[in-house]
């Protein structure tokens, strides 16, 4: 099936006389008709439900979906985007091991690297996504676990040159953890250009009505955890009867790790009722993309061409330094284009204050449009140096282009700026 189809039958297919929509299964556990049998269960996880911590019949039709929209062999949802990062790093690195990360990344995610992680004595080693291949290979440690980036970085706009990254990620034998948040599948699919586990924040597009915080973790499958890095995937879990997850689940090894040892433990699990929701706005995703996409062109372009504004950047605009990467990778630039405006902070609120149609909120990736100062909003926990390093200036604003009609939108930016 193409993407279209996918977005409204993948992961959930009805038999003779059940309903046509997605039911919401509203119970945190299941019955069983022997004690024996829930043990079996505890023995073998994935051979029933036994508790909504782990798995929900209305969240799992969502999984499939995703799964199957990014071509990864299973997926896990989780409660945030942000746990899905977490967990992302938490299935492979423990106290002592190392990740490598792009600088330009959503400025919660820097922060979960470069501080929290740190705490739980996992080093994160910043490298920017247009260092060359040498530079990026000797941040590699012999405790490196993985490498990670944004296909689109929020709100810098780089776009990441997946197949560069992957190759030196396997050349050093870990994986690529790719961020696909403002991308979605339906404008990229990293898994096809060398990524081995891809998240994402469902809250963002994938949602896409400002509903339901939520995130997402798909594995490839395409991952060999048996190259002697990784031996928690090779060795038995004591805490799991001792299986060995290789052995036993193969290439969904990675994935039925992330659920039988992380949720069970953090228990970062999606309520069947936003799942329900997730999937009304993945029914429609494939659409919404396209036009996200047309009507951001037109904005950047329109920006581009304003005495007031001093940088435009949009991977779509032939102008930009992504756009090869962009035309490479991306079926579509995102509905995200990000401005700096002369005169720096200062006008840039005044711009921000002046519009009416546009929401100033911290969201972004929604409906409708939305603005947001990145220096004093999503990112002000960063020193000034971070701010450079992650691509942000003090005049730069986000500006998330919705749904509404263009000729609106652009009607509001024009008064706005009028005021500046």
């Amino acid at each position: 099936m193409r993407d279209e189809t996918k977005c409204l039958h993948s992961g959930y297919t009805p038999k003779n006389g059940e309903p046509r929509v997605v039911p919401i299964y509203q119970s945190t556990t299941y019955v069983f008709d022997s004690t024996e049998e829930v043990g079996s269960v505890f023995d073998e996880p994935t051979k029933a439900l036994i508790y909504s911590r782990f798995a929900n019949p209305t969240v799992m039709a969502v999984e499939a979906k995703i799964a199957d929209l990014e071509g990864g062999i299973g997926a896990m949802c989780t409660s945030s985007g942000q746990a899905a990062s977490l967990m992302s790093i938490l299935n492979i690195c423990h106290a002592g091991d190392s990740i490598i990360s792009t600088a330009q990344i959503y400025g919660g995610t820097f922060n979960l690297f470069a501080v929290t992680l740190k705490k739980l004595g996992i080093e994160c080693i910043f490298v920017d996504a247009n260092d060359d291949d040498e530079t990026i290979r000797k941040a590699f440690k012999p405790n490196t676990k993985a490498l990670f980036g944004e296909t689109i970085a929020n709100p810098a706009l780089t776009v990441l040159d997946i197949e560069r990254f992957a190759r030196i990620a396997h050349e050093n034998g870990v994986p690529l953890i790719m961020d696909n948040t403002f991308a979605t599948p339906v404008l990229c699919k990293p898994i096809s250009y060398g990524a081995d586990i891809v998240i994402h924040s469902t809250t963002k597009y994938m949602d896409g009505h400002a509903l339901q915080v939520g995130g997402v973790i798909v594995d490839s499958g395409n991952f060999d955890w048996t190259n002697g890095k990784f031996p928690e995937f090779t060795e038995p879990d004591e805490s799991y009867h001792g299986i060995c997850y290789t052995e036993t689940y193969g290439k969904a090894a990675y994935i039925i790790k992330a659920r039988m040892q992380l949720m069970r433990d953090f228990g970062a699990y999606p309520a069947a009722h936003s799942a329900f929701l997730l999937n009304l706005g993945l029914e429609t995703l494939s659409m919404r993309m396209k036009q996200y996409c047309e009507n951001a062109l037109t904005v950047a372009k329109y920006f581009e061409s304003s005495d007031k504004i001093e940088k435009v950047i949009y991977p779509g605009l032939e102008s930009d330094a992504g756009y090869a990467n962009a035309q490479k990778y991306l079926k579509g630039a995102s509905g995200v284009v990000s401005i700096v405006i002369k005169g720096g902070k200062a006008n840039a609120v005044k711009f921000m204050d002046s519009l009416k149609l546009a929401s100033n909120e911290v969201h972004v990736a929604d409906i409708r449009t939305c603005v947001l100062h990145p220096a004093s909003e999503t990112h002000r926990q960063l020193t000034e140096e971070q701010l450079v390093a992650a691509g942000i200036n003090p005049g730069l604003i986000r500006f998330s282009v919705g749904l509404e009609n263009i000729d609106d939108i652009i009607e509001d930016i024009e008064q706005a700026l009028a005021n500046v």
